[in-house]
């Protein structure tokens, strides 16, 4: 039997770069965090060949003394803990000392560096984990780290490494995080010796911006919560701009990057019913909350994270989000990261402040600085008096039959008596919804999605706000607002019915007939009452009052199909979003149908006042917006 020995140090340190570096981007993120926790404030990073050949980075920050330098280059030497206690409430992104040993171990490493206020720089060099001695050199304040032929004396790993171009990817993608989460900090980088990303100081929403994109930050909703020592901020995209992968979702924990199941699973929950389940949000979003309720000494890259009170953390985040998303009602528009931004700056170097530098309300799309009162101009011909009297002579009868359908009907919350709902398009508000365009509210300006004009081939509602043009996808959002009246209702009590005058017979096979046999009464509570007529038929005798003018049959069937598979409570419980999405999609007013003014008027009136109604149920637009700008630009005005 072969005896137990003690590996050499250097075998040892070359065994722990294996977890620690495991590619020119582990290293990269190593010296940045070293950096950072140095207190720079300007940091500039030179890479070769994706960082196989290269991985230079210089900063202004304290520095290192003469005598401290080889025991930088030691393994579990460091400067950011002392006992058990500290390990515990890790404030700072290194603490493990093992990040230099590592990478000096399969590299070649030159470390120099000029603490404040001394009077000459110095310089140590390790090769193969050799130290050389420590010998004067020229540099201002701070510190440079060197690195050359990554993994140079063990060809077995670099062979593992990728081309060029995915390597120099990675070190991007590392250099972007770091920087997403220290605006504060001024970040250059160079490939090949050129300029790739020069950040200057800056507030939080535009370095975020800055990283992320114009079209993120124009679709970027401002999220801030708090709830006694947790804080949440960052910005999130709304669920219209999706991708198809996860590259542009960044969640930090105290300022450090991080990908954990417990945030995830909290995110997509907040997003799952308004974003479809092939696609994948978009965010920026900085967690803070006090060391010690946080383990970040999990794994050797430091990745990963384990919370004391995973639960708390998963329902705070959650909540701050889906109260984020039920605020895009539509007519109002997101804080816009690359508009005119607030330079509130957070209160240290990384974001883990207790204030969010993101804040920023909402406003309505088209609501002006100040209150303006638009009225008609008239038209200076003379056939404008012809052309009124005409559309009068056309359509008066249609508007005074509108005006008197709008008077008489009752409110969505309030059906009439016996239960019957006249219209699927109830005024959410007291506004007269037949009112035409030179009608305005009582504030002086019109709503934020204005007048119905028209109905475009029974599938658009075109109307005009302040701005200009509004398109609304009719189907997209009163599927929307059915699919959240039908929540609030479920959530309270039980959706109220809306009894037929004739029973709807079916032909229904015999799991059909047996779930309602079983169910038949709890199915009630969605709204729902059928009944057995026979071995194979079945009769609907009442369907949600919301949904009273979609196909009854269908709206039965679909209902009975997710009972069926999965019980009535785990229906009404767990997949209760994705069963009322499913009669929402059924109810909702199909195209080619077509509507009065009044009733496009009220759709637009109970978009505004319907949350998440900027998207379907399915991450869909439900609007778009064409400025007058938009539109002089399509007829070249102006030019």
């Amino acid at each position: 039997m072969s005896k137990i020995r003690r590996l050499p140090d250097h075998l040892v340190n070359q065994i722990a770069a294996g977890e620690v570096v495991e590619r020119p981007a582990s290293a990269l993120k190593e010296i940045l965090e070293n950096s950072l926790d140095a207190g720079a404030t300007k940091i500039a990073v030179d890479l070769a060949q994706g960082g196989i050949k290269l991985i230079r980075v210089s900063d202004d920050g304290c520095g290192i003394a003469k005598d401290e330098l080889a025991l930088a280059l030691d393994r579990h030497a460091t400067s950011k803990i002392r006992d058990l206690s500290d390990l515990e409430s890790v404030g700072t992104l290194g603490f493990r000392g093992e990040g230099l040993a590592s990478i000096a171990s399969v590299s070649r490493l030159t470390l120099i560096s000029r603490q404040r206020g001394a009077a000459h720089a110095h310089r140590i060099v390790a090769i193969d984990g050799a130290l050389h001695p420590v010998e004067p050199a020229a540099h201002a304040e701070g510190s440079t780290v060197e690195v050359v032929d990554l993994y140079f004396n063990t060809p077995a790993r670099r062979k593992f490494l990728k081309s060029e171009a995915t390597e120099y990817a990675h070190c991007a993608a590392t250099f972007e995080r770091i920087a997403l989460a220290h605006p504060l900090v001024e970040f250059i980088l160079r490939h090949n010796g050129k300029v790739v990303a020069r950040l200057p100081k800056q507030s939080a929403p535009e370095r975020v911006a800055a990283i992320l994109g114009k079209d993120f930050a124009s679709a970027a909703l401002a999220v801030e919560a708090e709830a006694g020592p947790l804080a949440l901020f960052g910005l999130v995209a709304s669920p219209t701009y999706s991708k198809a992968s996860r590259d542009a979702q960044y969640f930090f924990v105290n300022g450090r990057f991080v990908r954990d199941k417990t945030a995830q699973h909290a995110i997509r929950q907040a997003f799952r019913d308004v974003l479809h389940h092939e696609r994948h949000p978009c965010y920026a979003l900085f967690l803070s909350l006090p060391p010690e309720g946080v383990d970040v000494n999990v794994h050797p890259t430091k990745i990963e994270v384990r919370f004391r009170e995973s639960q708390a953390i998963h329902q705070f985040v959650f909540h701050a989000l889906n109260k984020t998303l039920a605020a895009t009602t539509a007519g109002s528009t997101p804080s816009a990261a690359g508009a005119p931004l607030e330079t509130a700056q957070a209160g240290s170097a990384n974001l883990a402040a207790p204030s969010s530098p993101f804040a920023a309300a909402p406003s309505p799309v088209g609501a002006p600085a100040a209150r303006t009162l638009y009225q008609q101009t008239p038209l200076p011909l003379s056939v404008a008096r012809e052309a009124v009297a005409g559309y009068a002579a056309l359509f008066g009868g249609v508007r005074e039959e509108e005006a008197a359908l709008a008077a008489a009907r009752p409110t969505l919350a309030e059906p009439a008596a016996g239960g019957f709902a006249p219209s699927p398009f109830p005024p959410a508000s007291s506004a007269n919804p037949s009112a035409g365009l030179d009608k305005l509210d009582t504030d002086g300006a019109l709503p934020p999605l204005g007048f119905a004009l028209a109905q475009l081939h029974g599938v658009y509602i075109l109307a005009q706000n302040v701005d200009g043009l509004i398109l609304v996808d009719m189907h997209a959002a009163h599927e929307r607002i059915v699919y959240e009246r039908l929540k609030t209702a479920l959530e309270t009590d039980a959706i109220p019915m809306q009894p037929l005058l004739l029973p709807v017979a079916m032909s229904a096979d015999r799991m059909e007939v047996a779930t309602v046999d079983e169910h038949g009464e709890g199915m009630k509570r969605l709204g729902l009452e059928l009944a057995v007529l026979s071995p194979t038929q079945l009769a609907i005798r009442a369907v949600p009052v919301w949904l009273k003018d979609g196909d009854a049959v269908e709206l039965a069937r679909a209902v009975l199909k997710d009972v069926r598979e999965v019980g009535l409570s785990r229906a009404l419980t767990e997949r209760r979003n994705e069963l009322l999405a499913t009669m929402a999609c059924h109810g909702a007013v199909r195209a080619n149908r077509q509507l009065t003014l009044a009733e496009m008027n009220a759709l637009l009136r109970d978009m505004e006042a319907t949350e998440r109604s900027n998207q379907c149920n399915h991450g869909r637009p439900t609007w778009v917006r064409l400025t007058m700008k938009d539109l002089d630009g399509l007829f070249l005005r102006g030019r």
